[in-house]
């Protein structure tokens, strides 16, 4: 399991741990000091994540669409600095 820190212009912290294989996504687990409205949001994103490739703008597009389709609120993180933290992760893993 690769895991990654990344610090949000503004202050805040995203964390990602990410079993990569084959250049996807096998497990993921995010958490930081971020807010997402609402809260079980996160573990539906971690749901569809799963066998997305490592591809830094293909995952904030996937984020972004996620989020527009269940009407999440994400406070002090964006769908890209998810996806920057998830691929840091994954390539420490792979």
């Amino acid at each position: 399991m690769g895991k990654a820190e990344y610090k949000v212009a503004g202050g805040k912290l995203v964390r990602a741990t990410v079993k990569a294989e084959n250049g996807k996504i096998k497990e993921i687990k995010l958490t930081g000091d971020f807010f997402i409205h609402p809260e079980d949001f996160i573990e539906e994103l971690e749901k569809a994540l799963i066998g997305s490739p490592l591809h830094e703008s293909n995952l904030a597009k996937r984020i972004k669409a996620l989020a527009n389709e269940k009407n999440a609120t994400l406070l002090g993180v964006s769908p890209e600095d998810f996806a920057k933290c998830i691929v840091m992760a994954g390539e420490k893993d792979e």
